[in-house]
């Protein structure tokens, strides 16, 4: 298969555009060439996250997420075969993008192809964070132009506030789908046992929950104020994208606060930013 950079950046953006996402306009703020390499990064993230949550048999998603490991391989080797392989080739080589970040993402999404998921204790929860969260920082600061070692502090301090904030965003979401990662230990220490195949929904019901879940705002809490303070000693305009991305999320992150971990029927709606809401942060960092 031959494609011109041209085309694989073009097929990249049109994945980002069509998603409705604001990263599409948020990243617009960069240069074409970082642009297209956070389109790419993006476009990639996509697709091995849709592996997993379309309908489907596990075998069948490990075998796609292993389609997309052997592809990163030949990635890194300058013989991708897949489109988005071609989209991410100018990247690797311009922003020197690291081979294991890519591996950390498709090993995170793997272990969220499994029929059920369980988190065991925080060390197991922040493994899982870094490589579903932390590592597309890793990258992104790369592509930003962040240098070391605020481009790593950033990415875990950031990574981690974000996974977080999904996580409790979506604990309601996730119980449907037989997904748990409030940690067991933590569970355990509050009177909630929740096994492999105990039923989340129900475990989600006990007011106890409420202490594990205000345990995780304090560790979210902690780590926006940390991506803060490291942003803040960084070069203003390749921080500039990083900096939307934790306003956007601390102003959610507010929001679920303010709501409560109390798991009633009036939470299970999915909490977002209204479009005003964006339009205005977009506008205030100078985006559009």
């Amino acid at each position: 298969m031959t494609m011109s950079a041209r085309q694989a950046a073009d097929h990249a953006s049109a994945i980002v555009r069509k998603s409705g996402t604001s990263f599409y306009w948020a990243m617009r703020i960069l240069d074409l060439e970082k642009r297209h390499a956070m389109y790419g990064l993006y476009a990639f993230c996509r697709d091995v996250d849709d592996i997993v949550d379309e309908p489907g048999e596990i075998e069948q998603k490990l075998r796609r997420l292993d389609l997309w490991r052997t592809e990163i391989d030949n990635l890194f080797n300058g013989e991708p075969t897949m489109t988005l392989g071609f989209a991410l080739r100018n990247p690797v080589e311009k922003f020197q993008l690291q081979h294991e970040d890519f591996r950390s993402v498709i090993d995170g999404m793997a272990s969220d192809a499994a029929p059920g998921v369980r988190i065991a204790d925080l060390a197991e929860l922040e493994l899982y964070m870094d490589r579903v969260a932390c590592a597309v920082g890793r990258l992104s600061t790369r592509i930003f132009g962040i240098e070391e070692p605020h481009g790593r502090a950033v990415s875990k301090a950031l990574g981690e506030a974000l996974q977080l904030t999904n996580i409790l965003r979506d604990v309601c979401e996730d119980a449907q789908a037989n997904r748990l990662y409030l940690p067991a230990d933590l569970l355990a220490e509050n009177d909630l046992v929740c096994g492999e195949h105990d039923d989340v929904p129900a475990i989600l019901n006990n007011p106890a929950v409420e202490k594990v879940c205000g345990i995780l705002q304090g560790i979210a809490e902690h780590r926006f104020a940390e991506a803060d303070a490291i942003l803040s000693q960084c070069n203003r305009g390749q921080a500039r994208p990083a900096v939307v991305m934790m306003v956007m999320y601390h102003r959610l992150f507010k929001k679920l606060k303010a709501r409560g971990w109390q798991f009633s029927q009036s939470t299970q709606s999915r909490l977002s930013l209204s479009k005003p809401e964006k339009l205005w942060l977009l506008l205030r960092y100078g985006l559009l």
